[in-house]
């Protein structure tokens, strides 16, 4: 597989995270479907395990999601520019501490906006509970997991 074609699934890997985070884009599967495209194209056994275990990661991140109790996360107030900062948090928390970090930068991300929206400490707490309570931990889960899967294609990429 050449550097042009890596690159692009690399561009779909980034699209994918950040259609996690917009509703209705099915983001998870636009991160499986670049994983899918690398493995058929450069058919290794890494790439291959690589496949299967991003399946196994989406399908348990499918039952997790489905299993939370579903609440509507804009009846809480959270608007696009809070998923922005979601976002940047996972994304910044698992460059600094991979994988685990994903999680607490997430949660980060949210507390910086709602601190920065509402200016008090105790305000931003409650709104983060309260995000997180309504839908901010379905978000989370499907983000993880594609995070996890992101992970491993690239650590396969650059190891492999």
């Amino acid at each position: 597989m050449g550097v042009s074609q890596l690159l692009l699934v690399g561009v779909v890997v980034v699209l994918g995270l950040c259609g996690v985070l917009v509703p209705g884009v099915p983001g998870s599967w636009l991160v499986w479907a670049a994983v899918l495209w690398w493995a058929l194209s450069d058919p290794q056994p890494v790439a291959w395990g690589v496949l299967v275990g991003a399946t196994a990661v989406l399908l348990l991140s499918l039952a997790v999601r489905w299993a939370l109790p579903p609440r509507r996360l804009r009846q809480s107030g959270a608007t696009p520019r809070m998923a922005v900062y979601a976002g940047a948090g996972a994304f910044l928390g698992f460059v600094l501490l991979p994988v685990l970090g994903a999680l607490p930068g997430f949660m980060a991300g949210i507390y910086v906006h709602e601190r920065l929206r509402l200016g008090r400490r105790g305000e931003a707490m409650a709104a983060l509970r309260t995000a997180m309570r309504s839908g901010g931990s379905s978000v989370l889960a499907e983000l993880f997991a594609c995070l996890l899967i992101a992970g491993a294609w690239l650590g396969a990429v650059l190891w492999g």
